[in-house]
């Protein structure tokens, strides 16, 4: 069994299809199906169910694909730590942020990112997490910061941040239900939220339809910013990731309010793609935002009511 059985394996059981996976990996359907049957006569095990129209992993299948994922991951963390040894950083870094990042934490990372290394050029686009993982899987971009997705990618997927999600109003705007908020009394308020086509929105349904609550926003925008702007200057509400409203939370123009019962949070992640090891660059660019991140994420709690006013 060799790195290269091993990858074509993880394509085929993560893709179910010979034709998909062959694609993944860039090699003809017959080749790759070969290292299949050479790989299942070697283990004496039968990987795969193959029905017409997919290829099902066995019981025998699955106990491999447990095994050999932590394989494919320290070769990948293998290649890029030998990258990073070298003494230059520089290329082009591809990165899809989400536009509730775009104008928080992003901004000071670009400017200290440029700043740490000069003949890095960086490109950034906003967007939706399903445009981003697109993109990784076709290779239009390096990596992506995404909502952790519920399904399997194909793609390798590393944990960066779980963000409390608060409620939020104007400064002046009184909150009409107690302090700290328990989900239930969302329903109670004047909500203006993303439609459901935007990662946050979903996340926020699937948590408050795990408790059997139903959501019925007043009016819906999918970008972050302006639905800050909005409640700044209305009497509505929202609910959002603290570190989407940094900035008005330290202006002072908002006002963020912890969820209990239960708390609400998103986990943000990085994905790339298995076959593309990230570059110096790349991997550089990860480590300053996380640390951004985690310091803005920490100094919030001091914004956040989790009582009554006084």
């Amino acid at each position: 069994m060799d790195l290269r059985q091993i990858s074509y394996f993880v394509a085929l059981f993560e893709e179910g299809s010979v034709t998909r996976a062959a694609q993944r990996m860039n090699v003809v359907q017959p080749a790759l199906s070969m290292q299949i049957a050479k790989l299942e006569r070697e283990l004496d095990q039968r990987l795969f169910d193959r029905q017409p129209k997919a290829m099902v992993p066995t019981a025998a299948g699955r106990t491999l694909h447990r095994l050999v994922q932590p394989i494919l991951r320290d070769v990948a963390e293998a290649r890029a730590a030998m990258a990073r040894l070298s003494e230059s950083v520089s290329g082009r870094v591809t990165v899809g942020i989400l536009s509730s990042l775009a104008m928080s934490v992003v901004p000071s990372v670009l400017a200290r990112f440029s700043a740490a290394y000069p003949q890095v050029e960086l490109s950034l686009a906003d967007g939706y997490s399903s445009t981003f993982i697109e993109g990784v899987g076709n290779g239009s971009l390096d990596l992506a910061v995404i909502n952790k997705p519920p399904r399997r990618l194909g793609l390798l997927v590393d944990p960066l941040l779980d963000e409390e999600m608060v409620v939020v109003g104007g400064r002046d705007t009184p909150l009409p239900i107690p302090v700290p908020v328990r989900m239930r009394d969302l329903t109670e308020l004047d909500l203006i939220l993303p439609s459901q086509r935007h990662g946050l929105r979903l996340e926020l349904d699937r948590r408050v339809g795990s408790e059997d609550i139903a959501l019925s926003p007043k009016l819906e925008l999918d970008l972050p910013p302006a639905i800050a702007d909005f409640v700044a200057r209305s009497d509505c509400f929202t609910v959002l990731p603290s570190v989407a409203v940094s900035r008005q939370l330290a202006e002072g123009s908002l006002k963020a309010y912890r969820i209990v019962a239960p708390r609400i949070t998103r986990q943000l992640v990085i994905i790339h793609h298995p076959k593309h090891p990230l570059s110096p660059a790349a991997i550089r660019f990860i480590e300053m935002l996380s640390e951004d991140l985690s310091a803005a994420a920490n100094a919030l709690q001091a914004h956040i009511v989790t009582g009554p006013e006084r």
